[in-house]
């Protein structure tokens, strides 16, 4: 997310300068004497001040064009920096990819090395190549020594790198550093500047596939400012710093996804009601679902019921879900659940205090979905349900299946709340589907509630019909031993007056 690649690239480069066991350099010299560097490297000062009074060359560069102050600041040897200085090497050199010594020092959060070099001619606007400054590396390590000295020595603090036009503040907000990004506001940084804008081609498995390129779909990306950053990363000390110093609750990225949104959807509950109360709408449905959709997909009951409270309508229906890519970690709304309420997810992750508390919220609880589906019956599996954290599967919460009890609490939940244990679907009832999957609790609780056993499906299958032609699918020789063990197969029967 971030321009880290330039800092790391630096340390990469600095460390080709190695020494090999026979005390050579392993760098290219660029013609000089690369003694001192190999010396500074190894951090003994007697050996450099015996070199520095023989006269040599003290911004000597190695192959990939440090020097050896470079070193002295990658070592954060402060006294070696001295010596150095002392002798006249030059803090305003830049290596091969535009770094200065400063630019080290904030690599490795060293405040009293920046603090040093500044006094000693450093400029406090350097930029590497990719137009990274000084101040932007600070900000990212978050050493508020270091941060507040530039600035004191008039570092600019809304600048912009090149890729992505980010700002140290987006920096220092998306990596947590929340005391600096006090620091940052307090010397004029600006919480409205944003990140480009740009479009990217969504690839997933299926799209992978030759011939079906046409399925690849194009999604605007950017536009973040810096709260947003600090609303994924989760660090509701800078959230509450931007907003008082006027970032907007309301912001939202170039593809529609609200900061409150971001916020349930990125798992942070505190920063969701944090923006509640500085007057986030909860019924931002900008990017195709709602922060009440994203919350109950995060198990976000606090989020829920704050929602709830600041007017979220629970009766909203998903029209978007998430994109999914290969190989995905995210939380997912996939796109069969399209056409879902909060409630109606609530019951297919198998959150049954948060259906309570939707229907606290006034939730229409006899809402189903698009194809029928009604909470009850995704209780019971009928559906996708939550994305796993290994793939794009259709399998359960966190990549594992629940336990019957868990959807039997949230059966007894949606029963309590009023459903309707005999709608159906395509002639599909909530008891085919707990059937079907053996699911022996919740068929027994169904029956209890006066669930129809002889209602019959599109393939005029009653449930036990269709558990029966199940256990016959799956004995190619045709016994009956499995059969006659289910427990489910024995209530079932049981209902029906059958032995």
């Amino acid at each position: 997310m971030f321009s880290a690649r330039a800092i790391l690239g630096l340390l990469a480069s600095l460390t080709v300068g190695m020494v090999s066991s026979s005390g050579v350099s392993l760098a290219g010299s660029r013609g000089h004497d690369l003694r001192l560097i190999d010396i500074v490297k190894g951090q003994d000062p007697a050996a450099a001040r015996q070199l520095i009074a023989e006269g040599v060359d003290v911004d000597a560069r190695q192959g990939d064009g440090a020097t050896a102050l470079h070193w002295a600041a990658h070592r954060d040897d402060l006294g070696m920096a001295e010596l150095l200085l002392a002798a006249g090497a030059t803090a305003t050199i830049a290596n091969d990819l535009g770094a200065t010594p400063l630019q080290v020092a904030c690599a490795t959060r060293s405040g009293t090395m920046v603090e040093r070099l500044l006094t000693a001619g450093a400029d406090p606007n350097a930029r590497l190549l990719n137009g990274e400054t000084v101040l932007m590396a600070c900000a990212q390590t978050g050493h508020p020594l270091a941060v507040r000295t530039l600035l004191e020595h008039g570092a600019r603090v809304n600048e912009r790198e090149v890729s992505h036009q980010q700002t140290a503040l987006m920096w220092a907000a998306a990596r947590g550093h929340a005391d600096v990004v006090r620091l940052l506001l307090d010397a004029g940084a600006d919480p409205r500047l944003r990140t480009l804008t740009y479009q990217q081609t969504v690839v997933d498995e299926q799209t992978q596939r030759a011939g079906r390129e046409e399925l690849n779909y194009t999604v605007l990306r950017g536009g973040s400012t810096a709260l947003l950053f600090a609303v994924r990363g989760g660090d509701v000390a800078s959230v509450r710093a931007l907003l008082v110093a006027g970032a907007e609750a309301n912001d939202a990225m170039s593809d529609g996804m609200s900061a409150l949104t971001l916020a349930a959807h990125s798992g942070h509950g505190g920063i969701g009601i944090t923006l509640l109360e500085h007057g986030a709408n909860p019924n931002n449905i900008g990017i195709g679902y709602a922060a009440l959709h994203a919350a109950v997909l995060r198990s976000e009951l606090d989020l829920v019921e704050a929602l709830l409270a600041q007017g979220a309508d629970p009766d909203i229906r998903l029209v978007k879900g998430t994109p999914l890519r290969r190989q995905t970690t995210d939380y997912n709304l996939h796109k069969t659940l399209v056409g879902a309420t909060s409630y109606l997810l609530a019951a297919k992750f198998l959150e049954p205090e948060i259906m309570r508390a939707l229907a606290a919220g006034g939730a229409d609880v006899s809402l189903a979905m698009p194809d029928g589906t009604t909470a009850l019956m995704a209780a019971v599996g009928l559906g996708h349900r939550r994305g796993s954290r290994r793939g794009i599967a259709p399998i359960d919460v966190g990549g594992t299946s629940p336990t019957e009890g868990e959807i039997l609490a949230t059966v007894e939940a949606a029963v309590d709340l009023g459903a309707d244990v005999n709608a159906a679907t395509d002639g599909v009832t909530t008891l085919h589907v707990a059937a079907v999957n053996e699911y022996a609790l919740v068929v027994g609780l169904l029956l209890e509630e006066g669930a129809d056993i002889t209602v019959r499906n599109s393939a005029n299958q009653t449930p036990l019909e269709a558990l029966l032609e199940r256990f016959e699918s799956r004995q190619p020789t045709g016994g009956d031993g499995p059969v006659e063990t289910s427990e489910t197969v024995r209530i079932l029967r049981q209902a029906t007056g059958l032995r």
